[in-house]
């Protein structure tokens, strides 16, 4: 059974930074390809961010180009998401993502988030 245990969220003024990780279990996370995705109240997911599954493609939303860093440990099996210079338009619930391939191929709808509970931030003064 695929498990994706997020972490990291929380309540952070704007301008400020987080840092989610996300434990993989259940899979050989070095196989594939993973990402983040966000909901925030009452909109559907977006898609932020992914990674391949050795690391060397990256591929950001243009809502966070620049601000979040997203990387991942395979000895660990884990993916993080570093989110700098937050705005409260991030604020949301943060899933991590797990794809169905190690290449990065239809990115914005390939992923599953079943196994993700989720880690929520919030961005307020």
């Amino acid at each position: 059974e695929v498990q994706l245990a997020d972490s990291g969220g929380g309540l952070v003024q704007p301008g400020g930074s987080l840092r989610l990780s996300c434990a993989a279990s259940g899979f050989t996370f070095n196989d594939y390809a993973m990402g983040w995705v966000r909901q925030a109240p009452g909109k559907g997911l977006e898609w932020i961010s992914a990674i391949s599954s050795d690391g060397s493609v990256i591929r950001y939303a243009n809502s966070v180009q620049g601000r979040f860093t997203i990387s991942r440990d395979n000895a660990k099996k884990i993916v993080y998401l570093q989110l700098n210079s937050l705005k409260t338009e991030d604020s949301a619930m943060y899933y991590c993502a797990k794809y169905p391939t190690a290449e990065l191929i239809n990115i914005f709808s390939a992923y599953e988030i079943s196994g993700s509970q989720g880690t929520q931030v919030t961005v307020s003064s």
